[in-house]
């Protein structure tokens, strides 16, 4: 959670949009009047300094060296995803207002930004604390990268290769090996992305968990296995050739070695999003098409 702003400075409010969206150049300049209303100093990812006549333009992976009092994300789900990474080291809570189709995070329609501002000015909106998840790379004991997911940490074979080998230790503790196209390590965010369309199950947001699913494993026997966020889960490659790839909520992906480790735990920063009203089994029954009373 976001602390409360020092009094000896003003509050800052981010604006991270989504490219190449009408919506974006009709709304910024209301929310510039309506953020400096309230206050804040306000800084623009460059999508959005295109429509923001002079505000202080930062990029995304520069912003969370700011102290920031809250983010505004214009965009779809993949948007917000790019901003909590970018952003997590503040901790500063996230409005995700939905341009996108599917929005399952940013659940708030565009009709209803004006509104959930107001009632975050006044103390009032909904808000989830939701886990973030730290992944670092391993090659010979060196931590090539570390990284932050609020999705999932996915290990995978290229698009030509064959069936690859990953062994799977949580808390040092060897679990199995899987023969399989690759592994997919989740947050309850996460758990309806790439998990869930590869057989692993729907968590509510609120689990203090990791879902660890196999994608399309050579065994039968091999299913989705559910731990404590608090462990530590880690993903051994086992292949002779360079044939795998590591890849962070859905980004492009970085090449893998045999023997290359990726170790996942629960990052010490937390994601708040404001919400709407709606509860996470509506959100399901609408998004997924889940079937109604």
């Amino acid at each position: 959670m976001a602390s409360s702003p020092s009094s000896s400075r003003s509050k800052v409010a981010a604006i991270i949009s989504r490219p190449a969206r009408e919506e974006v150049a009709r709304t910024v300049p209301e929310l510039l009047f309506w953020l400096h209303a309230h206050g804040y100093e306000v800084i623009v990812d460059p999508e959005t300094a295109k429509y923001s006549n002079g505000q202080l333009e930062v990029q995304r992976s520069q912003m969370s060296s700011r102290p920031l009092d809250l983010v505004v994300v214009l965009g779809g789900d993949g948007t917000l995803l790019s901003a909590v990474r970018d952003t997590a080291a503040t901790d500063a809570p996230l409005l995700g207002v939905n341009l996108g189709s599917l929005g399952f995070l940013t659940d708030v329609p565009l009709s209803s930004l004006f509104p959930m501002l107001d009632q975050i000015a006044q103390g009032r909106a909904p808000a989830e604390q939701r886990s973030l998840m730290q992944c670092e790379l391993l090659r010979e004991e060196k931590i090539l990268g570390s990284y932050n997911a609020f999705n999932d940490v996915v290990v995978n074979k290229t698009a030509l290769a064959r069936l690859n080998n990953y062994d799977l230790f949580v808390d040092k503790s060897f679990v199995s090996s899987y023969r399989a196209d690759g592994m997919i390590v989740a947050t309850p965010t996460g758990s309806t992305a790439y998990s869930l369309s590869a057989g692993g199950p729907v968590l509510t947001p609120t689990v203090n968990a990791f879902v660890i699913t196999p994608v399309a494993p050579h065994s039968l026997t091999h299913r989705p296995l559910v731990v404590p966020d608090s462990a530590v889960v880690e993903i051994v490659l086992r292949s002779d050739e360079e044939v795998a790839y590591l890849s962070l909520d859905g980004q492009p992906g970085v090449d893998l070695r045999d023997g290359d480790r990726v170790r996942c735990r629960r990052s010490e920063h937390k994601v708040r999003l404001f919400r709407t009203e709606a509860d996470f089994f509506h959100v399901l029954r609408t998004k997924l098409k889940w079937g109604e009373r």
